[in-house]
């Protein structure tokens, strides 16, 4: 089963690794270079397997049917009141 998010930055780029981490897609650096270095991790439908690859707003990074989208900004946050 797929799911699709969208993850904010507040940067032009970030680093793909980071942006793992950041998403929760994976735990630490580590395990983000191993699901990178294995193929894993696609970026645009193209497998990417550089750790340090610039990812920018409108990107869109999959890693075992877990599909992000890169937003710039920050995320609306719906106050109730």
């Amino acid at each position: 089963m797929s799911t699709h998010e969208s993850v904010y930055i507040r940067d032009d780029v970030i680093r793909l690794g980071q942006l793992l981490k950041l998403a929760g897609l994976v735990d630490d650096g580590a395990t983000a270079r191993e699901v990178i270095s294995e193929g894993r991790v696609s970026v645009d439908g193209e497998v990417d397997t550089r750790r340090g690859a610039q990812i920018r707003p409108g990107q869109v990074v999959a890693l075992d049917g877990q599909e992000i989208t890169v937003v710039q900004g920050e995320p609306e946050i719906d106050v109730p009141w």
